[in-house]
Parts: structure tokens; sequence; C-alpha cells
């Protein structure tokens, strides 16, 4: 029995990637940033854990390293022209992205509007770029009075859509989500449907609730996924790990919806046997908190991952990798509420390997891939470098 459990810290980036200022996104520092914030505001960043795996020992983060890292450390390069979750770990997981899906910033043309209008036999309002917890409660008392679900974009390559529970089911609005994945497909081909559900009052003001679906579009390629499935081996997708790749290349799956949940299924799976790759996502600091500008709340998620961080590592068997990576950034600490182009920071511990190598910069996010690939005699992998010939003693 082998095991790779691949945590993904959704948008904990470790700084601007070199062309970060073609996105917009120069000077952001997504851990760094949140580090600042948490000692001037909050007494401290409290993430020991994590520094003594090396996390602050990463080439050009600046921090405060430890003399003897436990784990093995670095950062990845992404290789796509983007900052999208989906892109993200279609690289992680072996696919190099020369051309990103379709990114409508200045809202859906009406070609599309008029088309899904017609589709779903009710208009939509919104159409614009918007942080989704600001645009319903702008749109939030028009939708309930019309029924029409309200559409906004960002500057990643998806369409949301938000409705309100009590107005329009959550099973017809997965159905109207599922017609717009079937529309934006071919030329206008996005990543990702997000459905946004969301209750309240115009009174009490609206929140979104954790029912959240993604509808993704199937990998472009054959991912490490793919290739271990093919194998005979567990590929066991924790969060939303299951959307974004469309359920192709997966065995089993536990769709939890926040980091806490998350965590408590990686450690019930940590508990028992499989043979294969463990992929988590833990949502919760992108999502909660990135997009909402809330450094506190990311300070506090990663301070919470950082206290349960032992468990995890206590559960390991002696052939056991762990990776802790991210997938982009998301700076909380900047003007806008998008995804940022970021390093994603490398950590590769293992009760057999070697302890404290440094991995520098890797040169695409499928190096992790490649190392999957390579943990289980995947040979000919073909994109990435293993890496685990530098930390296998």
């Amino acid at each position: 029995m082998s095991r790779v459990t691949l945590i993904v810290l959704d948008s904990v980036g470790v700084g601007a990637l070199p062309d970060a200022a073609a996105f917009g996104d120069e000077g952001v520092f997504t851990l760094g940033h949140v580090k600042e914030y948490a000692e001037k505001n909050m007494g401290g960043f409290r993430v020991p854990n994590l520094r003594a795996l090396g996390l602050y020992n990463i080439d050009g983060l600046g921090l405060e390293g430890v003399d003897a890292p436990r784990a093995n450390y670095g950062k990845c390069r992404e290789f796509a022209p983007a900052k999208d979750t989906t892109t993200g770990h279609f690289e992680m997981s072996g696919l190099l992205v020369e051309k990103p899906n379709k990114i409508f910033l200045d809202g859906f043309p009406r070609r599309i509007t008029d088309e899904l209008e017609k589709r779903i036999g009710v208009g939509v309002i919104g159409n614009y770029l918007a942080s989704g917890t600001e645009i319903i409660q702008v749109l939030g008392e028009e939708h309930m009075r019309t029924g029409r679900p309200i559409i906004y974009t960002s500057a990643d390559s998806l369409m949301q859509i938000a409705m309100h529970e009590q107005i329009i089911p959550l099973e017809r609005q997965y159905e109207i989500c599922r017609i717009a994945r079937e529309l934006l497909m071919g030329d206008d081909t996005v990543s990702r449907i997000i459905c946004r559900p969301f209750v309240g009052s115009p009174e009490t003001g609206f929140t979104r609730t954790e029912n959240r679906k993604d509808f993704s579009i199937d990998p472009p390629g054959k991912t490490v996924l793919e290739y271990l499935k093919d194998a005979g081996r567990d590929v066991i997708a924790v969060g939303k790990i299951e959307d974004i790749f469309n359920n192709v290349g997966i065995t089993e799956v536990d769709h939890t919806r926040n980091n806490r949940e998350g965590i408590a299924s990686t450690l019930k799976y940590l508990e028992r046997d499989f043979d294969g790759l463990l992929f988590v996502n833990l949502v919760d600091f992108d999502m909660l908190y990135g997009h909402r500008n809330n450094a506190r709340g990311y300070a506090e998620a990663l301070e919470y991952f950082d206290e349960k961080l032992p468990e995890i590592l206590a559960l390991l068997k002696e052939d056991d990798i762990l990776l802790i990576t991210a997938d982009h950034g998301c700076d909380p600490t900047t003007k806008g509420t998008d995804h940022t182009r970021e390093y994603i920071p490398l950590l590769v511990y293992g009760p057999r390997l070697k302890s404290g190598v440094n991995l520098h910069v890797r040169g695409t996010f499928a190096d992790i891939a490649a190392t999957v690939a390579d943990r289980f005699d995947i040979h000919d992998f073909p994109a990435g470098t293993s890496f685990l010939p530098e930390v296998t003693p």
C-alpha cells in the first residue's frame, strides 16, 4: 500500500510571479501580507507547525525560517498565463494549458444571455464584474421579486449564478447551472459555472450558503489522476476536487463544504488503508476570506490548519508522502477581490524522506504531478520534473 496526500490550501500564494504586473497584481503576497496583518492587528501570527516544516524557508519570501526544517520546501511557478482554480489544479495534475479558457470581464454578450434566458425560461439580471457577496445585497430584492437569476463574472474564467434558496429550489438552481454549462462550451468555453445559493431578506441582508456547486469541464488531457485510476490505484477527492476535475480520474469522493469538514475528512482517510492519492482542497482561505478581503479570517484559518497539522502528521505511515501546496493567490489586503498571480508553496514531508532539502523554484506546478507519478512507478510522465529523487535518501 502506497499513499500520497496532496493538500491544496486554496489561494495561499507566496509572492508575485514575475509577470504579475500584467495581471494587475504587482506586489501581491498572500501569505506575507496576511502575516503582516496578523502581527499588526491580532497580536501575532501563530503557525509554528508550518514554519517548522519549512514554509518560511522558501526562497525569496524574506521570512524568518528555521535552522532545520522537518520537511523539504520550495515554490512553483505557474506555466499557464492564468490565475484561476481550474487551471491551477489542472497544471498540478500534469496538464500544461497554453491557452486558458475565456474570461468575460465586461459581462456576457447578448448572444449568450439571450440564449440562456431562452433555455431556462426566465430573464437574468446583473451580468457584470462583481464581488459575489456584494452583488446579492444590490440585486437580492429584485431577484426575489422577479425570480430572475443573478449572473456575474470575475477575472477568472467562469460564470457565477446566484439564486435565493426560497425563490428557486436548489435542484432547479443546479439544473439552471447545468444548462449554462452546456451553453458555455466551444468558442465560449469557461472553466466553471458556479452555483451560488443564498438566503436572507432585504431587511436582514443576504448571506451565501454552503450549498455551492461547481460545474466544470473535463480536463483537456490525461491527468495523473487518470494514470493512477487506470493503474488500479485509489484517487480520493476531498472538497471541491470532484467538481474541478468533473469527476474524471476519481474513484471516491467526500464533497466537504469547508475547511473544518475537509480537515476532518483528511484525518478520517488517513486513519484507514488506501493505495493511491488523497487529493484535498481546503476552500475557505479563498472563498470566505481572500475574495472578501478578510485578512483576519484568512489568518485565523491558517492558524486553525496549523493547529490540526500535527494530527495529520501523526497519521502518516512510514512510506507515506505529504504534499502541501496551493493553486494561486488571493491576497486579501489588495483593493480587488479577485485571485492574484503568485507562486505557490511546496512542502514535501515523509517519515522516510530526507528533510531540509531546498527544492528552490520549480518551473511549473506540473512537477507535483510528475512526482506523484514517480512515486507510483508511472514512468515517462509527459509533463513536469519529479523532485522525488532529490528528497529520497
